[in-house]
């Protein structure tokens, strides 16, 4: 594996692709550190730190997605979900507008209109969104960051609010506009899809403090309540393994459906006759169900928590208690959002009428099943089955987290990467970018990934090299990242050692 790396330096091409890639990531990752003007995020930040499962709220499962920017007071505060949402809210629109399922079979030209209109529609959700969340840092602090006390940690805002408003949401958007630039690039210019990536660069942040407070666990004194021993750890890292590969077989696994095509003599050639397969994935739906099961089940708990504080009735209290992750409830209704929202997302997204009229027009067909209506039956109903053992696996993964907090009595901060939401998208992700550098080694004759020994039949001449052309587009590139480089480093340099 250590060969595969240093080959991926070897390939003129992949090399300028991961040197882009990376650039843009850090440039992410800077200005998830620069503060708005007129905001001090340290009272949020000893808040926050003051909550053992700050996590687990609903505005703790979005700063997880930013990278931890919500908690900075960040520029990059929205971060890359607005477009998030705007294409969910353009794909499920497909489904029910005749207009945008036309533009999604025209091919290339419909898919640039479509990505059109969600560029619009993510920057009418970072304004709404923006709008929203600075009236709420300036009027509403304590009901936005729930026991959240003004005279205790201090004020969040610290200039005029009218002013506040006005540049706070200009930079939030335009912030959520430069991260969706930036993730376009990525997916044309470097590696893999380049939302996912800022996604997963932003959960993957939380790795060195879930790092710092698992030693804290261990360095413990003796006798305290969170104190953790050796062969507990040696227990927490093997499940740890179990639940990545579990992740994995999950995310990779397909049912492999048989299909046979029918020969056809045209003048003297014979088309068709060859065997092939439809994969059908386990976990079709992927992470969807899960952020819409957490978005659910953390609205009614918090609208209740506020209801009950205002009229002081204990009925909204207990209601809301009784959806914590402590109680049994909160399982069950998470459980049944999880599997609702896996069949309702297959419903939408997978279409088994237009997979079989594909086939028989493409003469292709199931051995033991009827072109047409039964093929379309068949599958339905084989994706029925699959749906239901991927959303009870992923209803495990989502819940394990808690548990694993719950049980062993450790932060969420740590927990959080025993599975659920985000370890589902780091490890998808990761699996993606791999595949996708193994394909360049191997079609330049390098050993991947998944190689053992040394491939045979190389030859020097067959490895390809990127043309001219192309190198001169890269360096244009060089220097729009390098300029961006340069003013996020110095920005984190007077942020670190000069404001602090």
């Amino acid at each position: 594996m250590f060969n595969a790396f240093l080959n991926c330096f070897k390939i003129p091409e992949l090399r300028q692709k991961i040197i882009v890639t990376l650039a843009l990531l850090f440039v992410a990752r800077v200005g998830a550190n620069i503060p708005l003007p007129g905001i001090n995020p340290l009272p949020l930040q000893e808040y926050y730190d003051s909550l053992k499962n700050s996590q687990g709220s609903l505005l703790g499962l979005y700063n997880m997605f930013t990278g931890g920017a919500l908690l900075n007071g960040a520029v990059f505060a929205l971060g890359i979900m607005p477009y998030i949402s705007a294409s969910i809210i353009m794909q499920l629109m497909g489904a029910v507008v005749p207009g945008l399922a036309r533009l999604q079979q025209e091919g290339d030209v419909g898919r640039q209109k479509i990505t059109q209109y969600t560029r619009y529609l993510t920057i009418g959700i970072a304004l709404v969104q923006g709008i929203l969340l600075n009236l709420a840092l300036i009027n509403y602090p304590d009901k936005l960051f729930m026991g959240y006390d003004i005279g205790r940690w201090g004020s969040i805002i610290i200039m005029d609010p009218k002013w506040f408003l006005i540049t706070s949401t200009l930079f939030l958007t335009s912030g959520c506009v430069l991260l969706m630039w930036i993730g376009e690039k990525i997916t044309e210019l470097g590696i893999a899809n380049g939302i996912s990536l800022l996604i997963t660069i932003g959960i993957l942040a939380d790795v060195p403090s879930a790092i710092s407070f698992a030693y804290e666990l261990f360095t413990a004194p003796a006798g305290s309540q969170s104190q953790l021993n050796a062969p507990q750890g040696i227990l927490l890292l093997a499940f740890f393994v179990l639940v990545v590969a579990g992740i994995v077989l999950l995310t990779q696994g397909t049912r492999k459906i048989p299909v046979q095509y029918a020969k056809r003599v045209v003048g003297r050639k014979v088309y068709g006759g060859q065997s092939s397969f439809l994969p059908l994935k386990i976990n079709y739906s992927g992470v969807m169900p899960i952020i819409f099961a957490s978005a659910i089940i953390l609205f009614p708990q918090q609208i209740a928590g506020y209801l009950g504080g205002i009229t002081d009735w204990d009925g909204f209290q207990r209601f809301s208690n009784l959806l914590t992750p402590a109680r049994w409830p909160y399982y069950v209704f998470y459980s049944i959002l999880i599997i609702g929202f896996a069949y309702f997302w297959v419903s939408i997204m997978f279409k088994p009428i237009q997979i079989a009229e594909d086939l028989k027009k493409n003469g292709g067909y199931i051995p033991g099943v009827r072109p047409g209506e039964p093929t379309a039956k068949f599958l339905d109903f084989v994706m029925t089955r699959l749906t239901l053992f991927g959303a009870l696996a992923l209803t495990l993964i989502a819940v394990i987290p808690n548990i694993v907090s719950l049980w062993m009595n450790i932060p969420f901060q740590v927990s959080q990467f025993f599975g659920g939401t985000g370890t589902l998208i780091a490890v998808g992700v990761t699996l993606d970018t791999m595949q996708k550098i193994e394909t360049f080694l191997i079609q330049r004759h390098y050993d991947g990934f998944l190689k053992k020994g040394k491939a045979r039949n190389r030859s020097r001449r067959s490895r390809q090299l990127v043309e001219t052309g192309e190198l001169k587009n890269f360096s244009k590139l060089y220097w729009a990242t390098g300029s961006l480089f340069i003013i996020g480093l110095i920005s984190w340099v007077i942020r670190k050692f000069v404001l602090e």
